[in-house]
């Protein structure tokens, strides 16, 4: 009776130390796969980011614009650069700016009742993200937080942030992938001008 017992004992200890290895197995499993997303290529992965890229819109807002005969398309010289920094931005009414946003040409300039607020450069160059961490990456897409720094500002409208903390992890990293590997422009972003009477 003892032995049975025992054996029974045993064997649920054994039961509940296989669970406890199969779950710290399945956990370093989904670690390694989320480290490199279902077993991309570094070249997959940022094909896979340009994809990403292109089809949620980055370069609407974050590429100054050459102007053609079929209207505005991302300076190729320019592209993920964000706003100019040499270049003028217009006066707008204040009292328009109470109930309404407005864009500049171009897109990389917004104002409305936060104030005016201009498109980052995402580009690999160190003005942009060449230097940020992928944790940053994820803070900012996720939180919000600017250059994802966790005690930095909040990014501004119009960045839709809370619409991309939605994406997976695997996408998020492969957006990050493509990013880094962009030709570096070399551009300083205005920092953002508060809601006129606002200091």
């Amino acid at each position: 009776m003892k032995t049975t017992r025992l054996f029974f004992v045993f064997l649920a200890l054994a039961t509940l130390a296989g669970g406890i290895l199969s779950a710290c197995q399945d956990a370093e499993a989904k670690s390694k796969a989320d480290s490199q997303p279902a077993g991309l290529t570094q070249e997959q992965l940022v094909a896979r980011g340009e994809y990403l890229v292109n089809v949620i819109g980055c370069d609407d807002c974050h590429s100054p614009k050459a102007f053609g005969p079929n209207g505005p398309y991302p300076d190729p010289e320019r592209r993920f650069s964000g706003y100019p920094q040499d270049m003028p931005l217009a006066s707008a009414d204040p009292d328009v700016l109470k109930s309404w946003a407005l864009f500049s040409p171009d897109l990389t300039a917004a104002v409305g009742p936060w104030g005016t607020s201009f498109a980052a450069n995402i580009t690999s160059d160190g003005t942009g993200i060449g230097n940020w961490t992928e944790e940053q990456f994820f803070r900012a897409m996720r939180e919000g937080k600017y250059k994802g720094l966790a005690n930095s500002r909040m990014i501004l409208p119009p960045m839709p942030w809370p619409n991309f903390a939605k994406m997976s992890d695997e996408d998020l990293r492969a957006v990050f992938a493509f990013l880094k590997s962009t030709k570096p422009v070399r551009n300083i972003v205005p920092q953002p001008i508060p809601p006129v009477g606002v200091q």
